[in-house]
């Protein structure tokens, strides 16, 4: 039986190293594409707490998304695999975990930043979470 494959997908290079990986490691499988938008990136709150939202803002997040995903099948339609897109929102880790649980998913294929320090515990590391979550084997790709 084939196998499906998460690679989670964004405008890093590291995603781009992660699909190469997966095209390489299972060549028979079909490749599942996520990008995962995470609606913080455009809602927040002003000093009285009322929340200020922008519908443009996410239509573009939106339309970028898709154009990446887009790219992104191109390329892995083009070395013979077979794919899926799908554009997630959420948070990106927990939205992974859950994605991958719910959809039959037998393994994730991720980029990791490779942050360190300061940045890693500020920022935190999505690889990091749904390689501790995950149900399903995770291979980072540095």
């Amino acid at each position: 039986m084939p196998k499906r494959i998460l690679v989670p997908v964004d405008n890093a290079p590291q995603s781009d190293s992660a699909l190469e990986h997966a095209l390489d490691i299972y060549p028979d499988a079909t490749l599942v594409l996520v990008h995962v938008l995470d609606p913080s990136s455009w809602i927040s709150s002003d000093e009285y707490g009322d929340i200020l939202y922008d519908d443009s803002v996410e239509d573009t997040k939106k339309s970028t998304a898709d154009e990446l995903l887009s790219e992104m099948r191109r390329t892995a339609e083009e070395s013979g695999a077979t794919v899926e897109t799908e554009r997630l929102m959420g948070r990106p880790a927990h939205t992974l975990v859950e994605y991958a649980t719910e959809n039959g998913i037998d393994g994730i294929v991720m980029g990791s930043h490779g942050r360190t320090g300061l940045d890693r515990i500020v920022l935190g590391s999505v690889a990091e979470a749904v390689t501790r979550r995950a149900t399903v084997p995770v291979t980072i790709v540095h």
